[in-house]
């Protein structure tokens, strides 16, 4: 199961950055995770400093 972002995402970008196959883009108020492309492997939610990262 792909992970999620919630409200609590600041937009700072980190979760991005983080992701080994690229699937985390910016919209228009907040990241989104592409649920296809992502691989569950948790580095985004390792990084995201507001822990608004989660297990969909």
């Amino acid at each position: 199961m792909a992970y999620v972002i919630s409200d609590a995402c600041a937009s700072c970008g980190a979760c991005a950055d983080s992701c080994p196959v690229s699937a985390i883009s910016e919209g228009d108020t907040q990241y989104n995770i592409d649920a296809d492309a992502c691989l569950d492997c948790g580095s985004c939610a390792d990084t995201c400093p507001m822990g608004a990262i989660s297990e969909g």
